[in-house]
């Protein structure tokens, strides 16, 4: 576990939670640590929460990306990557497809109830406009990518 528990806005409830509530949430990720609050605000109010049944395909390879996928609640799978960890509460994905503008690289499929925030692409673009909040997204960035492409240990 990375350590953060079930994302919930401050009101408890996915479909009553305000911008504030959601940034509040998202600042939790390692990803947005370094943002202002005012800065999230806006990248929340583009967002949208989605919720998937266990076996729900929630990204396709081949796919066109155009969001990231913060999990706020739940596990997920990735196929298609022999050296992949299973993704948990915290972790997120889409990014390469986002960043890059190619298709998806590998399938996410739910394995738990699964309660993701999407980011669009035009909402992420406005976030690296701030070059402090750039280089603090393209480090961390960069970590999950690695940690990612990691073999898993076999004890």
């Amino acid at each position: 576990m990375n350590g953060i528990e079930v994302l919930m806005p401050g009101s408890g409830q996915w479909n009553q939670a305000s911008p504030s509530d959601w940034a509040e949430v998202v600042a939790a990720f390692p990803l947005f640590s370094g943002i202002p609050k005012r800065r999230l605000r806006k990248l929340v109010g583009d967002a949208s929460v989605a919720e998937y049944a266990p076996g729900d395909t929630v990204v396709q390879k081949g796919e066109s990306g155009h969001s990231l996928y913060v999990i706020l609640s739940g596990t997920a799978t990735v196929l298609g990557k022999p050296a992949s960890r299973p993704l948990r509460t915290g972790d997120y994905f889409g990014e390469l497809s986002l960043l890059e503008g190619t298709p998806r690289s590998a399938t996410v499929v739910a394995v738990s109830e699964l309660h993701v925030m999407r980011l669009p692409r035009k909402a992420f673009a406005r976030l690296t406009e701030d070059p402090t909040a750039s280089q603090e997204m393209l480090h961390t960035l960069g970590s999950q990518i690695h940690r990612l492409e990691e073999r898993p240990s076999h004890a």
